[in-house]
């Protein structure tokens, strides 16, 4: 099979990138909605829920009663995009990103003084965007819906009152659909289309140690792993100058890697009222050098000039590592209600030069509120709100080959990108 680099929707396919969800690169902050209302700070160091299956699993050790919290967040987004746009024409009027879900869910038993299992459902990445057939970035990325939906049992277990440890397996599925179109005006042709479905089941860890080190303070590390994915599907091609092949579907794998992340976080009771939190993650985005996506193509077509361009498609990234900080804080009104806030800042993996319309993020700050209302013992009712603003991005692809330029053209734009956050989940006690 010929590789040719060629910058086309497929390039970026699985990047999984959206500026508008509420964490760096393609991550998802939303799996917990006691979290969003301090701003994730305290993720790992806090465990008030069963939530803490993902936020350190070894926070566990601190629910001494079964469990379980269910919930859900929607992020509502919101682009303004000027600048020249796409030299083939289009709109350029933004809200690319539809609203998105993020369902969550949690279950966490206590077994005796040291040992307790849990389960937990979630969406640790995602996008979905959708620029429409006539917007000028569709030569470069029209349409993108991905998630990965993780499922996780998990084990703790309390060496005393102070150290815990905790463990559990990921096991991720991964699916996506995404497309673009390619210009065919030279050929007194409207625009063709390029779509590829693909998915893949891969499995990964998170763990924890969780550190009682005053009566006041706790401290929190957590590590989420590395998972390494090969989706298999197809690459649909619609275009005449396929000739008989136009229309047909080819086999299709892609490599990618989702990134490990550290996160750390300090709990502190400043009295029965008053606790604060800060927190700090590091995440591995150097992964992301490139995108390849490999098409199975027939030997008549692999050996065209233009079927030799969809053969291996692929496209840098070359994105770099980021640091996440947040400070929150809570206050105890009652024995019924809890009121929190915290403030956040997030860097964009991404770069100034490779940076494209599917990932057109910059870096960000992120403001939240939240409270929690147990009108029973047994039951708690949790909801957040977080409202996100990035600084302004640059996008500026140009091709680099006749064939680029013949099909995609250049695209220049400016975003704006902001973004609301709400949640709410429910966490019953047995």
């Amino acid at each position: 099979m010929k590789k040719v680099m060629l910058k086309t929707s497929l390039g970026v396919a699985v990047a999984l990138a959206s500026s508008q969800l509420l964490a760096s690169g393609f991550a998802l902050n939303e799996q917990s909605i006691s979290g969003m209302g301090t701003g994730f700070a305290g993720r790992s160091s806090s465990a008030e829920d069963a939530s803490t299956v993902f936020g350190n699993p070894a926070g566990m050790s601190r629910l001494k009663r079964e469990q379980i919290t269910v919930g859900g967040a929607a992020v509502i987004a919101k682009s303004d995009i000027s600048g020249p746009g796409s030299n083939y024409g289009g709109e350029t009027d933004g809200d690319m990103v539809p609203v998105v879900g993020v369902p969550m869910g949690y279950y966490v038993k206590p077994i005796d003084d040291h040992w307790s299992v849990g389960f937990g459902v979630y969406v640790p990445f995602g996008l979905v965007t959708d620029y429409g057939g006539d917007d000028a970035a569709r030569y470069w990325g029209k349409k993108s819906h991905v998630e990965v939906i993780t499922f996780q049992p998990t084990v703790s277990y309390a060496f005393n009152d102070k150290v815990s440890i905790g463990f559990g397996p990921t096991f991720n599925r991964i699916k996506g659909e995404l497309g673009s179109n390619l210009n065919q005006s030279f050929i007194g042709q409207g625009d063709g289309e390029v779509k590829i479905k693909g998915d893949d089941t891969a499995v990964g860890y998170n763990i924890g140690i969780l550190v009682q080190a005053t009566d006041q303070t706790r401290l929190g590390l957590t590590y989420h792993s590395m998972v390494d994915y090969k989706l298999e599907g197809k690459t649909r091609v619609s275009s005449p100058l396929l000739g008989p092949f136009d229309g047909n579907k080819f086999d299709a794998t892609l490599k990618i890697k989702t990134p490990e992340s550290v996160d750390f976080s300090i709990t502190h009771e400043l009295d029965d009222q008053w606790t604060v939190y800060a927190g700090s993650t590091w995440t591995r985005w150097s992964r992301l050098e490139a995108i390849t996506v490999n098409n199975e193509l027939p030997a008549a077509l692999a050996g065209s000039p233009i079927g030799s361009s969809f053969g291996t498609i692929s496209e840098e990234q070359n994105w770099h590592d980021t640091w996440a900080h947040a400070i929150g804080v809570s206050y105890k009104v009652n024995k019924e209600w809890t009121l929190r806030t915290g403030f956040s800042v997030d860097q964009s993996p991404t770069n100034n030069h490779d940076r494209s319309p599917r990932i057109p993020t910059g870096d960000r700050k992120i403001f939240s509120v939240g409270a929690g209302w147990s009108p029973t013992e047994d039951m708690t009712i949790d909801v957040a709100y977080s409202y996100l603003w990035e600084e302004d991005t640059k996008v500026n692809n140009q091709p680099d080959s006749p064939t680029v330029g013949a099909l995609k053209g250049s695209y220049q734009a400016k975003y704006e990108n902001s973004a609301h956050g709400v949640g709410a989940s429910l966490t019953y006690r047995f």
